[in-house]
């Protein structure tokens, strides 16, 4: 009997190894992550809409910019100058699986209003030197880093602002609960999540139908031996309860991916000023495609506002 049940437990815990390993590969690697095509959850508009700033950007001047992350990893990202001199700068932090110049639309946006804009890829994406997904964690010091060469290279009298749309979001997010250097003014955060664990929890249970515990657990002791973080710690809510700088939420209320509940949390957990704008039958990160018009607005009168200066469009 004991010796059945050994075996048993054997069998149970290869089970639970394995089952992790499959999860870190899907989730965490840096590898094609085939569930995020044909997601009932992801609109399959988002290419099509996403052409028009795919072409602009195209035809712009971009630099690449390489700049060494605290750990040693090469993180790479488009630099575009503005048309004008200019001391405000965008840094423009992208989703999950994607490269800095999918946001080439907002990119236009603060293009126009005079920004210089930067466009990293995220580690393990893009460019970008790493084999693992951060999932905000990392990149949160990564933001930084972007931000020390950024003040290096344009000066001390330059007013920033952090923008991210997804796990770029959450980045944004987690990197509000840091020591800010001054010259970082606000945070625009679109469809972020409140933290790894309550994301990948959703997730799990919504794609695969399976409780958190014990799957998640171990896939993070995984995730903290093979990437260096637990998801526990990857906690957007706690750094925002943290932040210091003006934040601007915003979310698709048809959002079934990263659910727009999380933004109710977030919001309320933050301390600093604050608003709050949720964007009626926008699918995840569709915000800005739904309704153009409020999403410019709400960035503009944002900006314009922590910048003191007369509101006109963005």
């Amino acid at each position: 009997m004991r010796t059945r049940t050994k075996i048993g437990l054997g069998v149970i815990g290869s089970g639970m190894l394995a089952a992790s390993y499959y999860f870190y590969e899907m989730a965490i690697a840096t590898n094609p992550k085939p569930f995020l095509s044909n997601n009932r959850d992801l609109s399959d508009e988002m290419v099509r809409l996403m052409q028009p700033g795919q072409t602009w950007i195209k035809e712009q001047p971009l630099e690449l910019i390489e700049v060494k992350a605290h750990d040693g990893l090469m993180l790479r990202g488009h630099y575009l100058p503005p048309l004008v001199p200019s001391d405000r700068i965008v840094i423009l932090v992208h989703g999950y699986g994607g490269v800095g110049t999918d946001l080439a639309g907002f990119a236009y946006l603060y293009h126009q209003a005079g920004f210089h804009v930067m466009m990293p890829d995220n580690r393990g994406h893009g460019k970008s030197d790493g084999n693992y997904i951060g999932f905000g964690w990392h990149d949160r010091e990564d933001c930084l880093r972007w931000t020390e060469y950024l003040v290096a290279r344009l000066g001390r009298e330059s007013a920033i602002f952090l923008h991210g749309v997804s796990m770029g979001g959450a980045t944004v997010l987690m990197t509000s609960g840091e020591l800010l250097p001054p010259q970082i003014k606000g945070i625009i955060s679109d469809c972020a999540y409140t933290s790894v664990n309550a994301v990948l929890a959703y997730q799990m249970k919504r794609m695969y139908r399976l409780p958190h515990f014990p799957f998640l657990t171990m896939t993070s002791i995984l995730t903290k031996l093979k990437a260096g973080y637990f998801f526990s710690e990857a906690s957007a809510i706690k750094q925002v309860q943290r932040a210091t700088v003006p934040i601007l939420f915003i979310h698709g209320e048809a959002d079934t991916f990263v659910p727009t509940s999380m933004v109710y949390e977030l919001y309320q957990a933050c301390p600093t000023e604050k608003e709050l704008v949720v964007i009626p039958n926008a699918a995840h990160a569709m915000a800005y495609f739904e309704d153009p018009d409020t999403y410019d607005t709400v960035v503009e009168r944002f900006v314009r506002r922590i910048l003191d200066e007369p509101t006109e469009k963005v």
